[in-house]
Parts: C-alpha cells; structure tokens; sequence
C-alpha cells in the first residue's frame, strides 16, 4: 500500500522541516517507490530557466562537461534543480510513467501521456540518471533521469499538432503572455524590455492584440539579430537596441517615443541582472511593471523606485495564471509568422 502525501509535497522535504519543497535546502528524489497522490515521469528533456542557464554556462566558461558537472552537482546536493545563485529552475518534458493510487480517476491523466510540467524545477524532485544532448541556443538539456509531480503541482499534455520542443518553449515562458493578456487594455502604451527573446516575442504579439489601434507597443532588444527578427514580425509599433542595464539612456529613448508620458505598462522579459530602474523609470506615475525576468532583484526595484520617487505598481513575475497554457499555445496555432520563428529557434 503506497504511503499518504501531503498535497504540496512537504512529506519529500528533508531539511530543513516544516518549510516547503521550493525553499528546502534538500528534498528527497527517491523514485523507487511514490506516494499515493504523486505522479512519476519518465523525464526526456529539462528547459532550465533562461537566467539560471545563462548562469551556469558563465559558470562553465560555456563548456558542456562543466555544464553537465554542476548539473549533477545541483541535483544530488539538494534532489531538485535549483540554481544556488539565481534560484530558478524551469520545467521538464516528460511521459507519465506511474500514477499514485489516489489521484487515479480524479484527474486527466494515464500513464503513457506526453506532458510538460508548468511548475519549477526548483521545487520538482529530480534524479538525473545521464544527460544525453546540452542545446545552449534554447536552454534544453535531453536526460535520461525521472521527477516526481506533486498533487498541487500543474501540467499541460503535449499537443499533437506541433512538435513536442516548440511546445515546450513556449509553455517554459507560459506566464508572461497570459499576464500580458490580463494587463495590457485597449489604448495602452507597452514597452517590453527583452522583446526579441522566446517571451518577449510573445507578450509583443499579445499586448498588440490586446491595446489594439489605438494602443502603441514598444520593443527593446540586445542585439541587432534580434531587433531585426522583431521589426520583421510587425508586432510592435517602434521597434530599438540598447542596453537595458542603462536606466537613464532608455529611459530617454522610452520618452522620445511616448512624447513624454513614458510606457502605462512595462514587461521585462530579460535573463541578466540590474534591469529593474530600467523598468520603473520608463513607466509613468501609477503605472503597472511586470517583472518576468527571474534575474530580478525585488531590493533593488523596491528600494530603487522608493529612491526616485517613483510611484508605480510592481507584480512579481508569477509563473502561472489562469489558461496560461492555452493562452500561449494559441498564439502559435493563429500566426504562422510567430509559429514559423519559433520553430527556427527553438524546435
């Protein structure tokens, strides 16, 4: 008889108790026996976390065996992959291999149904067995290996009409177009801050649908590649380079283009660090910044608008919303511009 769990997952923690398994320095990845309301997968493929790749490859020196050795080092230091030093983690791909006695008939799943996992790996028990194929352009890592979904844990089954690692690029960055719907309003000025990357690109797409004519979207990128790749696309209205590290130069640029009265809602997609004055300062008084980007400082945003007096709303970037999952696939059955570029990219 398999053992009763806790709904969100607290019996798989082992230091320190009485906290859950995102902030646990350590949880149990045994995968030789589950408990009633856990499900088992069969894990292909990790889509670690932007920020928390880009990390580990600095760390790395972008070397695959570094790479693969402080994987394996994450994982069997604390059973999950969670980045010491960014914190994030990402989702997985996987097939379902073993439904817990509780959860049989209570929820849409059978065994053998291709899902992605929409909660992070920082939280997600994890054994890596071997890694097979590191792709840095798209921050995948193929494994052999098995995880380990808790009850309160969310999923999307894999969908047939698009291949399993175009659909896994999108549901890894789920959250930021579905919040995108709910705060972008028709007139609306948007500026998105890392708008040519696999999210960006996506919250341009739906903040235009959604400020429509008489709304205005503006997209900031890093490189000249991918300024260009976004001004083809046609989503946004005023399309610019430039570091998004320097607060005062775009905020100038943000300025120029709204005349003045700077962005109503900001969204910051990016995967480095030290971007957060960048976001307030192009935002206008009671205005909404979205902060996506799992390199945010909630100090240096906090204390930073505090500092320039700057009074604007600020949502922490939470991975999930209601219909995230079908918000985001939508968006690459209904263009076939976004859906072709991001199968060059990233399928």
């Amino acid at each position: 008889m398999q053992k009763h769990g806790n709904k969100y997952g607290t019996h798989r923690v082992i230091e320190p108790k009485g906290v859950l398994p995102q902030p646990a320095n350590k949880i149990d990845n045994n995968m030789d026996e589950i408990y009633d309301n856990e499900i088992l997968i069969d894990v292909k493929t990790l889509n670690i976390d932007s920020a928390s790749f880009t990390d580990i490859s600095n760390r790395a020196n972008h070397d695959p065996e570094q790479i693969k050795k402080i994987m394996f080092e994450i994982v069997e230091k604390q059973g999950k992959h969670r980045n010491p030093w960014t914190g994030s983690g990402g989702m997985l791909l996987g097939v379902v291999e073993k439904i817990g006695d509780a959860l049989k008939g209570k929820i849409d799943l059978k065994e053998g149904d291709k899902i992605a996992t929409l909660v992070s790996l920082s939280l997600t028990p994890l054994r890596i067995d071997e890694i097979l194929e590191i792709r840095p352009d798209v921050d995948q890592v193929d494994i052999k290996g098995k995880a380990i979904l808790f009850e309160s844990g969310i999923y999307a089954k894999i969908p047939t009409d698009m291949p399993e690692k175009l659909a896994l690029s999108a549901l890894d960055v789920a959250g930021a177009p579905a919040q995108t719907a709910k705060l972008c309003k028709p007139g609306d000025t948007v500026f998105i801050i890392g708008a040519g990357g696999k999210s960006g690109m996506l919250c341009c797409y739906e903040a235009k649908k959604r400020v429509g004519v008489t709304g205005k979207v503006i997209g900031m990128c890093h490189s000249p590649k991918s300024t260009e790749r976004l001004i083809k696309l046609g989503f946004c209205d005023h399309v610019f380079s430039g570091n998004a590290t320097n607060p005062v130069e775009t905020m100038q640029v943000v300025s120029d283009l709204t005349n003045g009265k700077m962005a109503d809602v900001t969204i910051n997609n990016v995967n480095i660090p030290d971007t957060e004055m960048t976001s307030v300062l192009c935002t206008r008084e009671d205005g909404t910044v979205y902060f996506f980007s799992m390199a945010t400082s909630f100090t240096k945003a906090a204390l930073g608008a505090e500092g320039v007096g700057a009074d604007v709303n600020m949502i922490i970037g939470n991975g999930y919303t209601k219909g995230h999952a079908e918000i985001t696939l939508q968006e690459l059955r209904e263009n076939a511009e976004l859906r072709k570029v991001f199968e060059e990219l990233y399928a």
